[in-house]
């Protein structure tokens, strides 16, 4: 019988996880084609989350879980459960029920009957955000697919069913700076995208402020495009351009008209502006440079404390 694992990273999940184990279980049990293990990661939870899993793994040996030694991020979660995954197809789940389980037997069909490599999700609405932040995202996914050679579907969700093969691709990127959402895309495969309607969470709150979605958008944006940097030296050439028409306009006044000396508060503004302009470019050229230096450092993308 083939093996499916269900990947589950937490952070803070102590009131969220036994109510994911129950509704998912009443799923996996009418899925008898496949046999199924649970593999909850701890990020580094501040509460009762790992004590959650210990009871869960004492009472179903199907359940496995590896806890970090801090908070290393989710992106570093959902890698360390993809590389101790054993199924034959892995799953990847939020612990707050957002995903819904209901659409398991579904996403299998469509991988071991139609064909496909993987089956993912996305949202069709958001329902229950603050308005700014659906617009951000909407904007994030149209910005994406401008500037990068990856497929990123609007209103994504981790939550995806993946063969075998398409997992090992994705863990044979070892990048510390990871994007999954822009990872999944790089690898290709053939994915079916399923939709449904925003849930709320059963329990506990988000961990995503709306600043934390905004560095990691920016995560995104430079872990799969380098079109910032190529703004940069069009914004340099066109204020150069810019700058050598002034210097013949104010060439031909003097010849034509004198040099009164007047306007050193627009002088002020501009020098300002300039300024501001270039220490602008010089923080897109230094985001990009701290990546690679994160990257030569060469450090685990997370570290084990503990493991079942």
């Amino acid at each position: 019988m083939e093996k499916c694992s269900i990947v589950v990273p937490c952070y803070n999940e102590e009131d969220a996880l036994p109510l994911f184990y129950e509704e998912t279980q009443k799923v996996v049990e009418t899925m008898t084609e496949l046999e199924f293990e649970y593999l909850f990661v701890d990020d580094g939870s501040k509460d009762g989350t790992i004590n959650i899993m210990r009871e869960l793994s004492e009472k179903d040996s199907n359940v496995h879980y590896v806890s970090f030694s801090r908070n290393f991020g989710k992106e570093a979660a959902i890698f360390a459960g993809l590389q101790n995954a054993t199924g034959d197809y892995v799953v990847i789940m939020d612990a707050d029920l957002q995903d819904p389980p209901d659409l398991l037997p579904e996403m299998f069909k469509a991988v071991t009957e139609e064909g496909y490599d993987c089956a993912a999700t996305r949202r069709v609405n958001r329902k229950g955000e603050p308005p700014i932040r659906s617009l951000f995202a909407k904007l994030f996914y149209k910005i994406m697919n401008r500037m990068a050679k990856v497929d990123m579907v609007d209103g994504a969700r981790d939550f995806r069913f993946m063969k075998r093969t398409m997992v090992d691709a994705i863990c044979s990127i070892g990048e510390y700076n990871r994007f999954s959402k822009g990872i999944f895309g790089w690898v290709g495969f053939n994915t079916k995208w399923l939709e449904f309607k925003n849930r709320e969470r059963v329990a506990g709150k988000t961990k995503w402020s709306f600043w934390s979605l905004f560095k990691y958008s920016i995560e995104g944006m430079v872990a799969f495009s380098t079109a910032p940097l190529l703004w940069t030296s069009f914004i340099g050439l066109f204020f150069c351009v810019v700058a050598f028409i002034a210097l013949v306009v104010l060439f031909v006044r003097a010849a034509l008209f004198g040099d009164p000396v007047s306007g050193w508060p627009s002088l002020a503004c501009m020098i300002t502006f300039f300024a501001g302009l270039q220490l602008f470019c010089i923080g897109i050229i230094g985001v990009y440079l701290s990546k690679a230096y994160l990257e030569i450092k060469g450090r685990p993308v997370y570290i084990v404390r503990e493991k079942k």
